[in-house]
């Protein structure tokens, strides 16, 4: 249960839940372990899938985007993001689907600790009713694509006894229905991601408490308040009696590359830190700090306490509850390349190096040293050979991890699921990770002008001709805001 985290959202939607981290140690469990989760494969996911996106340019352009075909490109993205649009907001068909029990996957993208006791089906399905989809080319996503996601988890058959469970409820039916043996709690993260997606620290008052989504205006959860609401959480569950509770320490939010590290000196930091903190699609050299939303050096570090204080809260907590910690942040923080200049750290295993050596679509990815070419950084592809040439740890919308991310971050959960007496059939299985992250073995060919790309998407200058009206980029990451600006 949790955010987006735990329901394997990557690329700039829900799309393969069955690539999610839950879903691939279920997979590594065998014996037929049982892991159901909804679907979202229907027109490439939601709210958007930056990756089938550009692969549609791609088929529409070829394998260069120029000034000449920048209008013709843009009528390619509307007409892809109207569909996908009116699909979701159900104009195409109706979106539920005959289920009777809950999902395994009892997770929703941008939720937030106290949102899985607060929010149902029904809360959102009047929040959309009260909130009427616009069509308008200053919003080409899905609107209230969340509160759609979180219905067709919740209460993915619309039905009326249903509609007022959250996602505690649900998880106590089911542990009601036969027992849960393992269950991970992967939340908090959106608790002070919004400082990044919106580049701004406002911190939260009484009043977010215990609030839903909609009605919180913070960024970021005060230590204390985040506290509160965890231990709220956290009694829920433990009353449930469930066997085994994994929970995940949270990442540094300046790591993922949704926001890029700038020195004015084009200077890389020994410290880690950089004087500041713009959107990936901004390169150094056009970043102006008094033109750019950024954070500051000063801004980064103490979201980076604030992380510390919150891990600490869930260390404490969960050994409280008698909960299991997964060290998830630790891991991340220790895969930052241009966090470590001057060391040689190692966070890959071995099993994992061996796969991508083994893949003749990857084997280039590990260098004579044994050590993989692969980062946290936003990824790249070579002009000359397409190939990838860094990043990979991170998806195409910045923020949330590649399948192969997301691999990493499973086989972290096994190891210390395996500490704590749960059997695994079967290692992680790599070779069906890394196949499966197509943007490393299979990268679009327009990505090798990524900067071009990404103005494009993100309509800078002349690229305004193009139909839309706003930034797509800047709405994909304000849907991690709670009050995004439409």
């Amino acid at each position: 249960m949790g955010d987006s985290m735990a329901q394997g959202f990557k690329n700039g939607g829900i799309y393969r839940t069955d690539l999610s981290f839950p879903a691939i140690l279920a997979k590594a469990m065998g014996n037929g372990t049982a892991y159901e989760t909804p679907s979202f494969t229907a027109q490439a996911g939601i709210p958007v899938n930056m990756e089938v996106l550009i692969r549609g340019l791609e088929e529409e352009l070829g394998k260069e985007i120029t000034l000449s075909n920048t209008v013709q490109a843009g009528r390619h993205v509307y007409s892809t993001l109207r569909r996908i649009k009116s699909y979701w907001e159900g104009q195409m068909r109706e979106l539920s689907v005959d289920r009777n029990t809950p999902y395994h996957c009892q997770a929703v993208w941008g939720f937030s600790i106290s949102d899985c006791w607060l929010m149902h089906e029904k809360f959102c399905r009047e929040f959309i009713l009260n909130n009427s989809a616009r069509y308008s080319v200053f919003s080409v996503l899905p609107d209230n694509a969340m509160y759609t996601t979180a219905r067709l988890v919740l209460n993915p058959a619309f039905m009326p006894h249903s509609e007022e469970k959250s996602m505690v409820d649900n998880v106590r039916l089911l542990q009601e229905d036969g027992g849960i043996e393992n269950l991970i709690v992967c939340i908090g993260h959106n608790n002070i991601v919004g400082s990044v997606t919106k580049l701004k620290i406002e911190f939260s008052e009484e009043k977010d408490l215990n609030a839903p989504y909609p009605f919180r205006t913070c960024t970021v959860f005060r230590p204390e308040h985040f506290e509160q609401e965890l231990r709220t959480l956290y009694t829920k569950i433990a009353s449930e009696n469930i066997r085994r509770v994994f929970v995940p320490t949270i990442p540094y939010v300046t790591i993922p590359p949704a926001i890029r590290g700038v020195n004015l000196d084009g200077s890389i930091p020994e410290s880690g830190y950089f004087d500041y903190y713009a959107r990936f699609w901004i390169w150094d050299e056009d970043f102006d700090p008094e033109k750019h939303p950024h954070l500051t050096r000063e801004d980064a570090i103490l979201l980076d306490q604030i992380v510390d204080q919150y891990n600490q809260i869930i260390r404490k907590l969960a050994d409280e509850f008698g909960f299991v910690t997964v060290p998830v942040g630790r891991f991340v923080s220790i895969a930052a390349r241009r966090r470590h200049t001057n060391e040689n750290i190692k966070p890959f295993p071995e099993d994992f190096i061996a796969a991508l050596k083994n893949n003749s679509k990857t084997s280039f990815l590990v260098g004579e040293d044994g050590y993989p070419r692969i980062s946290t950084d936003y990824l790249r592809i070579d002009s000359e050979t397409g190939k990838i040439d860094r990043g990979g740890i991170f998806s195409l919308d910045g923020l949330h991890p590649s399948t192969i991310g997301y691999g990493l971050v499973a086989n972290m959960f096994k190891t210390s699921m395996e500490k704590h007496g749960v059997k695994f059939e079967q290692p992680i299985d790599w070779d069906f990770v890394i196949e499966n992250e197509t943007l490393v073995t299979d990268p679009p060919a327009l990505m090798h002008n990524l900067r071009l790309l990404l103005r494009v998407l993100a309509l800078g200058n002349q690229e305004r001709v193009m139909l839309i009206g706003k930034n797509l980029l800047q709405q994909m990451v304000e849907a991690f805001s709670s009050r995004p600006e439409v």
